[in-house]
């Protein structure tokens, strides 16, 4: 029973394939570009690209995919889908109807699908329960739920079981840092890493102070990667076993402030992180906290990592860890 995770190289697909490696299940990692780290030296990797589904069938069948875990691609940044809305909406939708019309081409019948907290917008109530309507208020929201219903209009004529995970700010790093976030952040806790150890040459930018929140800045549910890793293979398991489909928000049920992830920086090296309030930026909302209690009950998930100075701790020691880190060019 051999698993694709398509988005494979990326910073949750390669988390994702770590955990099935860890797990001792065959997987083959796809992705359009890139290539895996070392870790994942033994796990077959394949390139195809974004709009070619049949080659993609291909590659499904021939290594004997029965199902699939899709990381829809698309920048992963609200502020970068707001100033290239098109690209975002392309990137998005084109590979998820690859991916779509690939699995009914492959005869997979068993799909987790990879989303976003960013499709409910701005919610009237907190925590934020699945049958929130979806008002996102930024492209990558609104590609994520289009995408969404791609996949829910195409599984159900197909007879796919399909479990959506809409999963709130993914962040750290691989507890043995195998991998990590790279590129440009996707977040505020590898920004505040990466002005810790140096690697931003600038304090880290408070975008909005001024929010109704308890401190003014905006409140975010922060899940470790490996535990979203291991809810998309609790997911697996709950299709396997005869699940319905089925829509589940992913993270901790709580949430903490940008100025509080501040403090937990602070909290673990020792010392102050430099800050700079600077304007609120466009698809911010105040609040993304999870209702947690139909993802545990669901799928029987139990979070490993749910503590920020673990969450931030290990996003810095990854920062650290790079080899090129003293010479590495500030990401803005």
């Amino acid at each position: 029973m051999t698993t694709a995770v398509i988005g494979a190289a990326g910073y949750l697909g390669t988390q994702m394939l770590l955990c099935l490696q860890d797990e001792g299940r065959p997987a083959v990692g796809i992705d359009v570009s890139g290539a895996l780290v070392p870790a994942l030296s033994t796990v077959p990797f394949v390139l195809v690209g974004r709009d070619d589904p049949t080659r993609l069938a291909t590659a499904l069948t021939e290594h004997g995919v029965t199902q699939i875990v899709h990381f829809a691609g698309g920048s992963g940044a609200v502020d970068l889908s707001v100033s290239d809305p098109l690209a975002e909406y392309e990137d998005t939708l084109i590979r998820t109807l690859t991916a779509t019309r690939a699995a009914v081409e492959a005869g997979v019948d068993r799909l987790v699908f990879s989303s976003t907290a960013s499709v409910y917008g701005v919610p009237d109530r907190m925590p934020i329960a699945e049958e929130t309507a979806l008002r996102p208020i930024s492209p990558f929201g609104a590609a994520m739920g289009m995408a969404e219903r791609v996949v829910a209009d195409a599984s159900r004529a197909a007879g796919i079981r399909v479990a959506t995970l809409r999963y709130f700010n993914v962040a750290g790093a691989d507890p043995a840092l195998r991998a990590g976030e790279t590129g440009r952040p996707r977040h505020l806790i590898r920004a505040a890493a990466q002005v810790s150890v140096g690697t931003r040459k600038e304090p880290l930018r408070i975008y909005g102070d001024d929010y109704e929140t308890p401190d003014g800045t905006p409140i975010r549910d922060f899940l470790h990667v490996a535990d979203m890793a291991e809810a998309h293979l609790a997911a697996l398991d709950y299709l396997c076993e005869g699940g319905r489909s089925v829509v589940l928000n992913c993270g901790y049920g709580e949430g903490a402030s940008v100025r509080e992830v501040v403090s937990a920086v602070a909290r673990v090296t020792g010392r102050a992180l430099p800050t700079v309030v600077a304007p609120r930026r466009a698809g911010d909302p105040p609040q993304l906290i999870a209702d947690d209690a139909k993802v545990r009950s669901t799928l029987r998930w139990t979070p490993r990592f749910n503590d920020l100075d673990l969450i931030v701790r290990s996003a810095i020691d990854w920062e650290a860890a790079q080899e090129d880190a003293p010479g590495r060019q500030a990401a803005e």
